[in-house]
């Protein structure tokens, strides 16, 4: 697992960006910042967002413990910090539980408190990414054992309003899945939506016959822009994705 960590985070880092990690309890983040923007507070200002973050979600789940362990949607409580309601929106959009969306919603809020200081900004949490991007950018799929592993990567193009591309698989990381992928990707709005959504896609398929009609489905889901699925030496994938090789 550490091979593949080190792997995909390597592919993250972005061309003319200065990367600095950030662990906060179960929190591990990469995150990088255009070279011009970087200066060493950028680090204590991401600490800090990570940490609040972290802070508000944990005592939301004190006050609504089911938020935490439900598979299903699950209405929000008034008051809710903003990383609760943005799981929550996207579960409900995606049809599965909120912490199907924790680590891209993570990502998503320390990404956008940090692109108040830099014009460009990347947050990979656990192979789940927000990014504001000037310029193109690529990132891979890691899928494991499968022969398409790192041999493809999906391209995004600018985006001042900010990407999210997560991952789910079913035989890499810690992600609970009740399909068969090595690689269930989805690029989306929001890093939150794109993390449940990719949950969603990653529980739909069971084998290659699922592939097309399961990709079919995620897209329909308001703010998903495409999606990638990889199964073994199969790919399919769907919306405004563009494939390169690695």
């Amino acid at each position: 697992m550490e091979y593949a960590e080190r792997t995909y985070r390597e592919r993250v880092r972005g061309k003319g960006m200065v990367s600095f990690p950030l662990c906060v309890k179960e929190s591990d983040l990469l995150i990088s910042v255009d070279r011009g923007s970087f200066r060493p507070e950028l680090k204590e200002i991401a600490w800090e967002l990570l940490s609040r973050c972290r802070e508000s979600l944990e005592r939301y789940v004190r006050r609504d413990p089911e938020f935490r362990w439900t598979l299903a949607p699950r209405p929000i409580l008034p008051g809710a910090p903003r990383v609760a309601r943005l799981m929550a929106a996207a579960a409900r959009r995606s049809g599965v539980g909120p912490m199907a969306a924790v680590a891209g919603a993570v990502a998503e809020v320390v990404g956008r408190g940090l692109a108040r200081y830099a014009r460009e900004v990347i947050v990979e949490n656990g192979g789940d990414i927000y990014l504001k991007t000037l310029q193109p950018r690529v990132v891979g799929i890691y899928a494991g054992k499968s022969p398409l592993s790192e041999k493809v990567g999906v391209r995004l193009g600018p985006c001042s309003q900010g990407w999210g591309i997560c991952t789910s698989s079913a035989t890499v990381g810690h992600s609970l899945s009740f399909g068969s992928t090595d690689a269930s990707v989805v690029l989306g709005t929001n890093a939150a939506l794109a993390d449940a959504a990719a949950s969603t896609l990653g529980n739909l398929v069971h084998r290659e016959e699922d592939i097309s009609p399961a990709l079919e489905k995620v897209l329909e889901i308001k703010g998903v822009r495409g999606a990638v699925v990889i199964l073994g030496d199969k790919l399919g994938a769907i919306g405004a994705v563009e494939l390169v090789p690695m």
